[in-house]
């Protein structure tokens, strides 16, 4: 491979993705920007499938990689992040399969990066896509991420009808399904876990971007909150313009409208997301004040409560997070 300014990768798994492929890859096609490589994390059980079929009989140019595996998609992004590093990018984007993208996208995205160097990262504006009848909408599905007191982070506008009315919003950091990162700001961020024996790894594959605690959900939160505690702004480009066919998606911010949410999340979803929340309130209470330690407490309370009544599987994972709390990365604490 060229020096490429931007790498763009990308995760595959199973039919999940498959039935994506042709739509997604149409759309990077078109795009005005094509100073780009691309490099795919393939995380289907099976070495031979519909992914690895399409891509390499298609893109012959691809960096397609088999991971033998689902690893995850925090692993799997940070072995595709080492990869762009090593290949002297300076830009990553991280995209969700389940897309399709406007002409322009990738150029703003560049041309917002290129313009201010205090951004560690920029989104698109996604609007949700009806992906069964093939049709674009123009409800928002995602346009950045905001913090809430107890360290809860939202998704902006979701399920709002577009009118403009966040193209200015101020955000924390971008969501994790079409996000663009500076390459610089990412290696001032990694972590190295002290539970990974640096004799065990490869030059600079102990380095996580994404922490690898998370599974999956809550990650690109978690980098998010990393990045603006290093003092990088993120901004979503509002004409870069994305469409997303969203498995799982929150819709309001209320007690209630986020318990009623629930029931379009399946249980494995629920438990990543619940683990992961927590994974984040013990990385970074020492860094709150008093009046936001009680928010988290008063936050993982009413988690509690409601996995008592509503959803005792939960607390599966409260074993979990006590057999991994030495593995977290307590910031504050170095």
């Amino acid at each position: 491979m060229s020096h490429k300014k931007l790498i763009i990768g990308f995760i595959t798994y199973g039919e999940s993705t498959a039935k994506y492929l042709p739509y997604f890859m149409r759309s990077l096609d078109e795009q005005t920007f094509q100073d780009f490589e691309i490099l795919v994390c393939d995380n289907t059980e099976v070495e031979e499938n519909e992914n690895r079929e399409y891509l390499l009989k298609n893109y012959t140019d691809i960096d397609f990689e088999w991971s033998g595996e689902n690893i995850g998609f925090s692993r799997g992004y940070n072995k595709l992040i080492r990869k762009a590093v090593k290949l002297g990018a300076e830009y990553f984007l991280a995209l969700n399969i389940d897309m399709i993208l406007e002409p322009g996208a990738v150029k703003k995205m560049v041309e917002e990066l290129d313009s201010d160097a205090g951004l560690g990262s920029v989104n698109a504006k996604v609007y949700r896509w009806d992906f069964k009848n093939n049709v674009k909408t123009l409800f928002i599905d995602a346009c950045g991420i905001a913090l809430r007191g107890g360290l809860r982070f939202v998704g902006i506008g979701q399920g709002e009808l577009d009118k403009g009315q966040y193209d200015n919003a101020e955000i924390l950091g971008p969501d994790g399904g079409a996000v663009m990162y500076r390459i610089d700001a990412l290696e001032k961020i990694k972590i190295s876990p002290s539970y990974v024996k640096a004799s065990e790894c490869k030059e600079g594959e102990c380095s996580q971007y994404f922490d690898e605690l998370m599974f999956m959900y809550k990650e690109d939160c978690d980098l998010a909150y990393r990045l603006f505690l290093a003092g990088y702004k993120s901004k979503c480009v509002s004409d870069a313009i994305i469409y997303h066919d969203r498995t799982a998606a929150a819709a309001g911010e209320s007690n209630l409208e986020v318990a009623l949410n629930r029931k379009n999340k399946s249980r494995r979803v629920k438990e990543w997301s619940f683990l992961n929340q927590h994974i984040i309130f013990l990385k970074y209470w020492r860094l709150q004040n008093r009046r936001n330690k009680i928010a988290i407490l008063w936050y993982a309370f009413k988690m509690f409560v409601f996995a008592i009544f509503f959803e005792r599987y939960l607390l599966k994972q409260y074993l979990k997070l006590w057999k991994i709390k030495n593995k977290i990365n307590y910031h504050g604490l170095q």
